[in-house]
């Protein structure tokens, strides 16, 4: 071997020595699109979950907004957070906040028949019931409980299209934390029967957010799924988890996929990234099976004809 050949090999093999101490990135997001942001009071969390949800979307198509917050170790992610999708049945939710914040306003209790709305529209996500209620409340109720929390970019659904509300992930995380929290908008005993009905919801609806959860956290879900003309399936998750330490929330909001499994897959895989990063070790609860009968595809949409302006 000549001497030029030789200091030639010795350069490589420092470059090489160099860039297997390289510390691992997180997969680059394409050109032009938007990263995940994280931040944490725990030391390295933050890193491993930006790494961990960027990979779990490196190879999905569509588009996915994603919102984190976990009370313990004041973590935080985001990607997309503002970005507007139309609800479809995750809405349901804020129906049934807003039902309980204008009973507190009027110092009363749900009449029997709005128990049972409520519960079949949470655990059953049914669509009848949550237009009865929709029609009930009304615009003016609805967007006076959106003022008061903090909701200020999610727009109600018009002409009883309440699946054509359009919400983001940062509103939405507001409710969750409404939701888990004590605060002036919903009572201690409202938001205990928000929890309540969205642990119940029925196993075949328990898929999204929950997927790759700790056995031993309680976990509250509400999913929605609505296809159109344009931007293909929208498939949303918002999921809260409480126990062994543990309190954090999760919404992914997704469109333009190809099949409504497609973006099931998609919230899971984002789930079971987050779920691994804060609570390492810990066994995880088995993935649900997608309902194979997406009916707010039917209802809480236009059926037919054109769409409503600026919709879709």
């Amino acid at each position: 071997m000549n001497p030029g050949t030789s200091r030639r090999t010795g350069v490589l093999a420092a470059a090489l020595g160099a860039a297997l101490l390289m510390p691992v990135t997180a997969p680059a997001a394409a050109a032009g699109e938007p990263a995940v942001n994280c931040t944490s009071a725990k030391a390295g969390l933050a890193g491993k979950l930006k790494k961990d949800i960027t990979a779990a979307l490196a190879h999905r198509r569509g588009e996915v907004a994603v919102g984190l917050y976990e009370r313990t170790t004041r973590t935080t992610c985001t990607l997309r957070a503002t970005g507007a999708y139309d609800s479809a049945s995750t809405v349901k939710v804020t129906v049934l906040a807003t039902l309980l914040w204008d009973a507190k306003k009027h110092n009363r209790y749900l009449t029997g028949t709005e128990v049972s709305l409520t519960k079949a529209m949470i655990t059953r996500s049914d669509n009848s019931a949550t237009s009865r209620l929709w029609k009930q409340l009304g615009l003016k109720k609805i967007k006076g409980f959106l003022a008061a929390a903090g909701m200020t970019k999610t727009m109600p659904g018009a002409g009883g299209y309440w699946g054509l509300t359009r919400e983001n992930v940062t509103d939405e995380q507001r409710l969750l934390k409404l939701i888990t929290a004590r605060n002036h908008v919903l009572s201690d005993n409202s938001r205990a029967y928000m929890l309540k009905l969205m642990g119940q919801v029925v196993s075949s609806q328990r898929w999204g957010t929950p997927a790759g959860a700790p056995s031993f956290v309680s976990v509250h879900v509400k999913n929605g799924w609505l296809r159109r003309a344009t931007h293909g399936w929208r498939v949303h998750s918002l999921g809260t988890f409480e126990g062994a330490g543990h309190d954090y929330m999760i919404t992914v909001l997704t469109q333009d996929n190809s099949t409504m499994d497609y973006g099931v897959t998609t919230i899971q895989n984002v789930a079971e990234a987050i779920h691994k990063d804060l609570v390492p070790k810990a066994s995880a609860t088995a993935r649900y099976t997608p309902t194979r009968r997406p009916t707010e595809a039917f209802v809480a949409a236009p059926p037919n004809g054109p769409q409503e302006p600026g919709r879709g």
